[in-house]
């Protein structure tokens, strides 16, 4: 009797454990009909793209030479940071901390496959005017590229594209980068604010921080979707630690994941897996130096992260001659 209150719990918590195997929610139903561009482009230009300057390209990139004005202090999310405007007026979202190269690193390589992104930048020093006044260092710059405005949120399980290829290749990219916070609050509709505007509206996965690291939540607390227990995020160490595909049973693929939202993972398939691995490996290495160099990585982490998602990319590729189809 003295030993209830201790086996009770446990009990309780083991049941809960397999209550939470995975999200209880309904599995994504077949795909509306939908504009598959406002999602994704095949990226005909590759060669041509700008990895370091990114869909902003150089126009964009924010001038260190001038302060910045403050406007308000981030209010959501983990990480500090600050609305601001530039001299010119332009507003920027800013993000400090570990998650500042990372993020710009993981959107260039989205960007690069087709993917639509907005325009990120690292600043590693630039200074704030206004409350909080200074020299800050190793920030995230985001702000919208015309002509497109940020606006309300999409759900993984809800939106025109579920039961696409390209949705499901979006997650594969989520797999290969490590990218744990797979979440509605990060997933933003863009509208565009003018008529000639073609697609009218990007559905962008953005917030890519929480990435580059390792996804190795405990598995209870990552199916209840709790902050006690996160995975890493801009660590080579761990990303390199971590594997990629732990096997196929039949025609669903087992990733090695502990992050955020994985019954998403349930609907990928073999062909999903090899669809986004054959737009990565279309990437010069020039390309993969510059997105790296975009978020301001050595030469030497550069070189372990580009060999560790190449070997990803090899063990997707794999699936093709697999007989996995």
């Amino acid at each position: 009797m003295m030993r209830l209150p201790i086996i009770v719990p446990m009990a309780v918590l083991a049941a809960l454990v397999c209550t939470f195997d995975e999200p209880v929610r309904a599995q994504p139903a077949a795909a509306a009909k939908a504009d598959i561009a406002e999602l994704w482009e095949e990226p005909a230009d590759l060669l041509e793209r700008d990895l370091f300057a990114g869909p902003g390209g150089t126009g964009l990139m924010p001038r260190t030479d001038a302060p910045f004005r403050f406007v308000a202090r981030k209010s959501t999310g983990v990480n500090p940071g600050y609305d601001v405007l530039d001299s010119t007026g332009r507003p920027w979202s800013i993000k400090l901390g570990v998650e500042a190269q990372s993020e710009v690193t993981a959107s260039r390589i989205l960007w690069a496959m087709g993917f639509h992104q907005p325009a990120v930048y690292y600043v590693g020093r630039w200074t704030l005017d206004g409350l909080d006044a200074g020299v800050k260092t190793n920030a995230r710059f985001r702000t919208d590229t015309d002509p497109y405005k940020s606006g309300k949120d999409w759900d993984w399980y809800a939106n025109p594209f579920v039961g696409t290829q390209p949705l499901r290749g979006l997650i594969v990219a989520q797999m290969i980068l490590n990218s744990w916070d797979l979440k509605t609050p990060n997933n933003k509709i863009y509208d565009a604010v003018v008529p000639s505007a073609r697609p009218r509206r990007l559905f962008i996965v953005r917030d890519l921080g929480s990435s580059l690291g390792h996804s190795r939540q405990h598995r209870f607390f990552a199916m209840i979707g709790t902050r006690g227990q996160q995975g890493s995020k801009n660590n080579v160490d761990d990303f390199e630690r971590q594997g990629f595909i732990e096997r196929v049973e039949g025609n669903r693929v087992i990733f090695d994941y502990r992050g955020y939202n994985s019954a998403l993972l349930n609907t990928v398939t073999p062909p999903d897996v090899v669809w986004a691995c054959e737009l990565l490996s279309r990437l010069p290495d020039s390309h993969w130096q510059a997105a790296f160099r975009a978020g301001a990585y050595t030469p030497e982490q550069t070189s372990r992260y580009v060999k560790k998602i190449k070997e990803k990319i090899a063990q997707g590729l794999a699936l093709k001659t697999a007989g996995t189809r």
